[in-house]
């Protein structure tokens, strides 16, 4: 086989699977999976709410317990 057969193979093979790829992850399917309400509170009451955390005052949290 020659170098530019070897090449256009491999394009061809990265072609491919980038296209298989493109088709099983399908990133348009992530828009329909929107939680419901119930869903959202459930998850705010295990997980907690989406707000952050408080600052850590004078690196206490930073300190070994020993």
């Amino acid at each position: 086989m020659s170098r530019a057969v070897l090449v256009a193979l491999l394009l061809a093979v990265v072609v491919a699977s980038s296209a298989a790829t493109v088709l099983i992850i399908n990133p348009r399917d992530t828009l329909k999976s929107s939680l419901t309400e119930q869903q959202r509170s459930a998850r705010e009451r295990f997980f907690g709410t989406g707000k952050e955390l408080p600052p850590i005052k004078d690196g206490q949290e930073m300190r070994p317990r020993w």
